[in-house]
C-alpha cells in the first residue's frame, strides 16, 4: 500500500498540489482533472522525477525521502506523450531501465513480444511514430517487480489490440503481484476487465475523491 501524508508539490511560491492525506491499495485508481491541473505533476513526484513535500512511502517499505533508490525500485512510470533522444533504440531503453530494474531477459522479451516492438527493436527513437513510441513507453513501464505502476494517458494513440494487451497485462499484474495502479484519463476507464478501485479528481490545487 502506497501512503502519502501532507504532501506538498510548489514552484516557488505558487503551490500545485496540496492535500493531508491519501492511501492507495491493489488495484486500479482513476485519477482525473483538466489539463493543467496538476495530474501530471503529481504523478512525477511520485515516481521520483520531481521533488515534493511529504511522507510518500509503501507500508512496511521505503520511503521516497528516506530509501529514495528503494523507493524508486517500486515505481514505474509511463508519460502521456513520451520523448527519447532521437538517437536511442528501444533496445537501448530496455537494456537500460530493465538493468536498473532487475528485470531478466525473459521478461524483456516477452514485453517487447506482447506489444509488437520487435519490428523497430533496434531502429532509433527519431525514427518512430508517437504510437510507435506509446508502446514502447507502457512496455517499459512493467519492467522488473514495481508495486506501484504510473499510467498518465495510457490509451491515447494505441490501437485496438495494444489496448486489450495492455488491459491484460494490468489485470494481470493486479491479480498476481498485488500491484497498484494509478491512471489518468479523458477517456472512461471503466469496464469488466479493468475494474476501478477509486476515482480521485485534481482541482482548486488538491486532490479529493469522488462521490460514489
Amino acid at each position: 500500500m502506497l501512503v502519502i501524508e501532507k504532501f506538498s508539490k510548489s514552484y516557488g511560491d505558487q503551490v500545485i498540489l496540496e492535500f493531508s492525506e491519501v492511501s492507495f491499495t491493489q488495484g486500479v485508481y482513476w485519477i482525473k482533472g483538466k489539463n493543467g491541473s496538476g495530474k501530471t505533476t503529481f504523478f512525477k513526484a511520485l515516481a521520483g522525477l520531481h521533488p515534493c513535500r511529504g511522507s510518500v512511502r509503501f507500508e512496511g517499505g521505503p520511503s521516497l525521502h528516506q530509501q529514495p533508490v528503494a523507493y524508486r525500485k517500486k515505481v514505474n512510470y509511463s508519460e502521456a506523450e513520451p520523448q527519447y533522444p532521437g538517437f536511442l533504440t528501444p533496445k537501448d531503453l530496455f537494456n537500460f531501465i530493465g538493468k536498473a530494474k532487475g528485470a531478466s531477459a525473459a521478461q524483456q522479451q516477452f514485453l517487447v513480444d506482447s506489444f509488437g516492438i520487435a519490428a523497430y527493436y533496434e531502429k532509433p527513437c527519431e525514427t518512430h511514430s508517437s504510437g510507435m513510441l506509446k508502446k514502447v513507453s507502457l512496455a517499459l513501464a512493467f519492467l522488473g517487480a514495481p508495486e506501484l505502476i504510473i499510467l498518465d494517458e495510457p490509451l491515447i494513440t494505441l490501437d485496438e489490440a495494444a489496448r486489450n494487451i495492455l488491459l491484460h497485462l494490468i489485470e494481470d499484474r493486479i491479480t498476481r503481484e498485488g500491484v497498484t495502479f494509478l491512471l489518468s484519463s479523458h477517456q472512461v476507464l471503466e469496464s469488466e476487465q479493468l475494474p476501478v478501485k477509486g476515482t480521485y479528481t485534481v482541482a482548486n490545487q488538491t486532490l479529493v475523491p469522488d462521490e460514489a
